[in-house]
């Protein structure tokens, strides 16, 4: 004769073979902890960018295409990214033009800024590898902040 199972013993069961058929990404409590703390901000608004194209950027994971662009309203970001041994150099142009701080957080390895030229161009060499935001810092006339999606490079 066989006893049913309690909902909870049966639930029980459910997550402990999720856990271990499909157990959570390593690190992946860490890479939202940083795609969500951004202690660098002091504006209390900020927009968050879109990818361009994210059909592009499935399984990306160690695979990550040379050019991504992502947008939010009227800013358009695209960014090359070039391996360099350990590390990687960033290109970037902003649409619209103008000299926009830029600012590429990488998590474990702190920020490096830079300032866009007249014409939107950027470029960060020696930038780490790792788990990747950009914020973008419009100029005093269209004072606001965007960041973008975070991606691993």
């Amino acid at each position: 004769m066989r006893t049913h199972q309690s909902d909870d013993e049966l639930m029980s069961e459910v997550a402990r073979l999720v856990n271990v058929l499909d157990p959570m990404p390593p690190g992946l409590v860490e890479r939202a902890q940083f795609a969500v703390a951004i202690d660098s901000i002091e504006d209390i608004e900020i927009e968050v960018a879109q990818w361009a194209n994210t059909n592009m950027l499935a399984g990306v994971r160690g695979g990550l295409p040379g050019t991504i662009t992502f947008f939010v309203g009227d800013l358009t970001v695209m960014v090359n990214v070039t391996r360099t041994g350990e590390r990687q150099r960033i290109d970037g142009w902003l649409v619209p033009a103008g000299a926009h701080g830029v600012e590429v957080r990488v998590a474990d390895h702190g920020s490096t800024a830079t300032t866009a030229d007249e014409g939107g161009r950027f470029v960060l060499t020696e930038v780490p590898r790792g788990t990747t935001q950009l914020l973008v810092r419009m100029n005093a006339e269209q004072s606001r902040t965007v960041v973008t999606p975070t991606v691993d490079l």
